[in-house]
Formats: C-alpha cells, structure tokens, sequence
C-alpha cells in the first residue's frame, strides 16, 4: 500500500520544504496538492523529486476548473497529476434544495467531461453537508453522484460520519465511484478539543480496520490520503498516523 499527505495538513507548518523531507522520512510517497501549493508548480516539482514523493492528487476550487482548466491543467501537468479533485463549495454557494443540488451537479459532469478529454480522472470531495437531509428527505451527495455518473469520488470517511451517515452503506452503493480516500480520525469525547476535534489516524473513533477491508473489497479506490484539517503538531500527527496505517 501507498501512503499519500494531504498538504492543507501542514499549512500551518511552514516552509513547504521541511514539511515535504520529514514527510519523505516518516515514509510517505505520495502527496496531495491543494491551491495553496501551486505558486510555482516547477519549484514544487522539484521538491517532490528531492524527497522521493509524487503528487498523483490534486484539489482545485470549482472556480478555476470553471474558468481556468487550462492553468489547472498545466499545473496538473507539471506536477504529474493523474487525478484532479474539486474540494469544497463555499456555503454562501450551496443549493438548498433538491433541484439546486442536482444542478451542481451537472456542473461537476460539465468539468468532468473537460478533464476527461484532457488526459485527466475527475472527482468530488465531500464533507459534513452533503449527508444532511434537505426537506424533502433526499440528501445532497446522492444528487450530485446521480446526475454526473461519469465522475469520481473522493470519499472524506470522517467528514461523512460528521455529516451523520454511516459510511459502509455509501461504500456498498458508490464503491466503484471511490477513487480516493481521505484517510481521518475523529476524536473521541473531551480529546482533540483544541484540534477541531479532530485526531490522529487510529487514535481516535473511526474503525480504520474495517473501512479499509471495506474499500479493499468493494471500491475502486487507489489513493490513500492522510489527513488531518488542523493538528498543533504536524510531526506527531503525520508519523502516528503512519505508524497506524502501516500496521492495517
């Protein structure tokens, strides 16, 4: 199995230099690339090169794939993606309801279908408010995976359990739509309280044992990426994690 670093991890943790050698110690190969990364995608390349890690990964807002997918892909490209991922919609933008959801989504196979003939796989990445039910009873992801059959999806276990949905059931369902995996823990109660909650991978809730049988069986998922949104110690955080990962 091949490890992969979300690097919004380590925004806090600066200069992007050290955090990609320690990751290349700790044992990462692999890492994935938000937009506060790709300044200057060359630098950066070289970089990972230095350190033994590759970038297959990469998240870009809705906005640039939108109306600039010819700077995405070339950053894409330099950087040696095979996978570009749209991460979030501000909630100022979110529908509100079925149709508005179901619209986004035609967005998202818009993009796909740009990618797609660029060379590129295309996916969505989730978080708490798409398993929130809308008034009708229908849920956001549904809609959205439904109306573009064509994308992928990066499955954020935490942030769907966040959402209050069980994960096993959307992996039965969308399994072979899974081309990614976020790779997160939940705090358990009175810890993390200065970390959003959040925790290291296997010291927290989730059933990292379980989920990972799951997706070895039942999805499509090639990538494994750990993360965590806002650690206070991104060494503690990146090499505990991958002490447990390594031993699943």
């Amino acid at each position: 199995m091949t490890w992969s670093f979300q690097l919004y991890s380590a925004r806090n943790f600066q200069p992007w230099d050290k955090v990609l050698k320690l990751l290349g110690q700790v044992g990462y190969k692999q890492v994935e690339g938000f937009g506060g990364v790709y300044a200057d995608p060359q630098g950066l390349k070289a970089e990972l090169d230095k350190n033994g890690l590759t970038m297959p990964t990469g998240h870009f807002s809705l906005d640039m794939l939108e109306n600039d997918f010819t700077g995405a892909e070339r950053i894409a490209k330099t950087l040696g993606m095979k996978v570009i991922i749209c991460p979030h919609i501000a909630a100022d933008l979110r529908p509100s309801d079925a149709a508005g959801w179901r619209g986004f989504g035609e967005r998202l196979a818009r993009v796909g279908e740009t990618a797609k003939a660029a060379g590129y796989e295309f996916a969505w990445h989730n978080h708490d408010f798409e398993f929130k039910p809308l008034a009708d009873g229908s849920v956001p992801q549904d809609h959205i995976l439904e109306v573009a059959p064509d994308i992928g999806w990066e499955m954020d276990v935490a942030w769907v359990i966040r959402g209050g949905a069980d994960p096993m059931p959307w992996i039965d369902r969308y399994g072979r739509r899974i081309v990614a995996v976020h790779v997160k823990d939940i705090a358990r109660q009175g810890e993390g309280l200065d970390e959003d909650g959040w925790s290291d991978v296997g010291h927290g809730t989730v059933d990292w044992k379980g989920l990972m049988q799951a997706f070895g069986n039942k999805s499509a998922a090639r990538f494994y990426v750990m993360e965590q949104d806002n650690p206070n110690d991104i060494e503690r955080f990146a090499r505990r994690s991958f002490d447990t990962v390594s031993h699943l």
